[in-house]
């Protein structure tokens, strides 16, 4: 039968379309919530996803600054942790006003411990590598010495030259290769490392950082330390920032220390 206005037919195709989208709001609402509460879990430290990569990397490790404050090394030490990298000083002449006593602790905690120097592109090599040598004592079983090279201040905005990095880069590695007695190791963030890094110091352990995707070296090199996270809270220490950052070592325990064993030992 064919007769009607057809108003029943007409009007089921709109309340169906307005269910869909009723339940298209609903699930694209719960989509959102999703989102934030996990981006709350990732800025607080709770939740990062580098941690289920970092897994498969049994010996663990931290660095620290003054920045931590007052640390407590034999609460700190007992976190799952095999080492630590403590600031040690910045361009030529500034001492991270913590070292001493970081270094110090760390050592008598039974970590495995090394130091970092942060590359200042203001400054010679020569004078930041003699600021190195007179803070970091050449201790038997300690890690060789890290360059930290990254962009701070304007330089983000304006990187220097490779050609000026390397001129200033090469006479600091240089001179702590021959006071230490190996090659200093090279800690990196991806664009620093692709535009002063790439293809070069191939002697020098590399320390990569990538904190949000597992790590690749631009070249395809290995890395020998990852810093996986900057967002951890752990208990033993007490300052201004509240996280520690976290690093993997690609290697067992004992390469860890023959790492920190000097030639011929």
């Amino acid at each position: 039968m064919t007769g009607g206005t057809g108003d029943e037919g007409t009007r089921r195709p709109r309340s169906s379309r307005a269910r869909r989208w009723r339940i298209a709001a609903i699930a694209a609402g719960s989509v959102l919530v999703a989102i934030a509460v996990a981006a709350a879990l990732i800025l607080s430290g709770t939740l990062w996803p580098n941690r289920v990569f970092a897994a498969g990397y049994p010996v663990r490790g931290i660095d620290v600054s003054s920045y931590q404050g007052s640390i407590d090394w034999p609460v700190l030490s007992k976190q799952d942790i095999d080492f630590a990298i403590v600031k040690a000083t910045e361009g030529s002449s500034d001492v991270d006003e913590r070292f001493a006593a970081n270094w110090a602790g760390a050592r008598e905690s039974g970590l495995v411990v090394g130091a970092y120097h942060f590359l200042s592109f203001d400054s010679p090599g020569s004078t930041q590598a003699a600021n190195v040598i007179r803070t970091v004592p050449a201790a038997p079983a300690a890690l060789p010495p890290t360059v930290d090279v990254e962009f701070y201040g304007d330089y983000f905005a304006h990187p220097p030259s490779r050609q000026k990095v390397r001129g200033i880069l090469d006479p600091l590695l240089a001179a702590l290769e021959r006071h230490y007695g190996r090659p200093a190791i090279l800690y990196a963030t991806a664009d620093a490392y692709d535009r002063y890094l790439k293809g070069a110091y191939q002697r020098n352990p590399i320390w990569f950082r990538s904190v949000a995707v597992p790590p690749w070296v631009p070249d395809g090199r290995q890395w020998t330390f990852w810093q996986y996270s900057d967002r951890e809270r752990l208990p033993g220490y007490r300052g201004d920032e509240a996280f520690v950052d976290m690093n993997a070592f690609a290697g067992s325990r004992r390469q860890l220390e023959d790492l920190a064993r000097p030639p011929g030992q």
